[in-house]
């Protein structure tokens, strides 16, 4: 079996040592480069065409999100942030670095691990990124469909007899920020329906999500509270919060940390279904890009109790797991690429603009 090719960027010579020799202890793993900068290490990318880059986040020369976005531009790369970093400002820049098409991000070692566990979570870390069919970075794709005719896509529910939507649920994983980023820039100023959202992030670096994404959009974004009323969320997008499930009952968000679906906390499912009991044929559920399996039961729930259900497209998603698992089971009315996910959700808002029920 081919050993995983591993490029190291990393600009502490202690750390970088570390992770050598964690990759060095299995065979199945060979460290064919290390980098002290993200210059060197888009260099080094370029040169040893590795299958995973381990990403530090904070460099000289160059940054490791200037380096993330130009490896994901021009050498698309599995890469896996392995950061300190945890005030604002640096997870801001975890989190743009994910939207530019990082894969995943993991804590550095602190030394007051058990021994063997951040060892283990690390090579499991870089054997799972290593396992992903990366795809050019959406921003530099962005450039290229301009100049293209849109990719078809199923009818839409125009002139058809619907409950008006109430609601609108996204869940992702892996690809997410920069999957949810480009859909809401694709909704406009004055979009009047909750959009509540899950996405799979690690706690460590998901404390500061919410308010990073508020700035990338006109949507104002924070994370839910629970008990509140939805009544106050119109026009919002509100969020899980790391490592808790969040759920809609009886008008009001909850919150809660019961156990884990799918490995997951906060789990796609757990939302979707929760809506689906709570708006019926009013919810309209969107399931987007990531690992594994959660959301597709869900989104399958939403589509039974007769609500709206699309999942994206194999070509847009860097990872084509959860959605792919959603059309497996029938569950999405329309399979869509990103770039028609956004205007999709509007053009039934603006439908129900022209038309009031009454």
């Amino acid at each position: 079996m081919a050993r995983i090719r591993v490029l190291v960027v990393e600009d502490s010579a202690t750390v970088r040592a570390r992770l050598i020799e964690v990759l060095r202890s299995e065979e199945s793993f060979e460290v064919v480069g290390a980098a002290e900068n993200g210059r060197e290490g888009i260099e080094f990318c370029r040169a040893l065409r590795p299958d995973v880059v381990t990403m530090d986040m904070m460099m000289p020369e160059m940054t490791g999100l200037s380096a993330t976005e130009y490896i994901m531009a021009y050498c698309p790369t599995p890469i896996l942030i392995v950061s300190s970093s945890v005030n604002r400002g640096e997870l801001f820049k975890t989190y743009e670095a994910l939207a530019a098409g990082a894969l995943d991000v993991l804590e550095k070692p602190t030394g007051e691990e058990p021994p063997g566990v951040w060892e283990s979570g690390f090579l499991s870390s870089v054997r799972v990124v290593s396992r992903v069919r990366v795809i050019t970075h959406p921003r530099a794709r962005m450039l290229e469909r301009q100049g293209s005719p849109p990719a078809r896509s199923p009818a839409s529910d125009a002139g058809s007899a619907r409950s008006p939507c109430r609601i609108v649920a996204i869940g992702a994983s892996t690809g997410g920020p920069g999957a949810i980023v480009e859909i809401l820039r694709g909704i406009p100023p004055g979009f009047d329906l909750p959009i509540v959202f899950v996405l799979h992030i690690n706690a460590t670096f998901g404390t500061a999500f919410a308010e990073w994404l508020d700035g990338q959009s006109p949507h104002r974004v924070s994370y839910a509270t629970d008990g509140e009323s939805l009544a106050l969320a119109a026009g919002r997008v509100v969020m899980a919060p790391p490592d808790r499930h969040l759920v809609i009952h009886n008008g009001r968000f909850r919150i809660n940390r019961d156990p884990e679906r799918h490995s997951c906390r906060p789990s796609v499912d757990t939302l979707f279904e929760s809506v689906a009991r709570e708006y019926g044929p009013s919810a309209s559920g969107y399931l987007l890009t990531g690992m594994g399996r959660d959301g597709a039961a869900g989104l399958l729930e939403i589509r039974r109790a007769g609500g709206r259900t699309v999942a994206q497209d194999e070509a847009s998603s860097v990872v084509y797991g959860m959605p792919h698992q959603a059309a497996l089971l029938n569950a999405a009315e329309r399979i869509l690429p990103l770039s028609e996910i956004g205007p999709a959700i509007t053009e039934v808002w603006h439908r129900q603009q022209a038309e009031p029920v009454a």
